[in-house]
């Protein structure tokens, strides 16, 4: 196989966080989405995010999307801590496989 047959455009998933706490405390699973194939700056922000948390807030308006790929956190639109740090984790974990 030819590496160039291995690269093609990154393409929206959806990532659903069914975590019970956050569940019960929402009503529901919640529903966002991320792009399958990202910049290798973005793999290393992930990497280190436990020793950098200052990165993670930025990265995170990047990969958090709708499902039109626009962007759900903005200026002035936060998430709620829980679900952004459950956010943080299925992206390192989808990501990482």
């Amino acid at each position: 196989m030819k590496l160039a047959e291995l690269s093609k455009q990154p393409q929206l998933v959806k990532v659903t966080i069914d975590k019970k706490e956050i569940v019960e405390k929402y009503g529901e699973e919640i529903e966002f989405h991320i792009y399958d194939r990202q910049p290798l700056d973005v793999f290393t922000k992930l990497a280190n995010a436990e020793k950098d948390m200052s990165g993670v807030a930025e990265m995170v308006q990047d990969l958090i999307l709708d499902e039109n790929g626009k962007k759900i956190v903005t200026e002035g639109n936060v998430l709620p801590l829980d679900v952004l740090l459950e956010c943080v984790t299925l992206i390192s974990d989808k990501l990482g496989k």
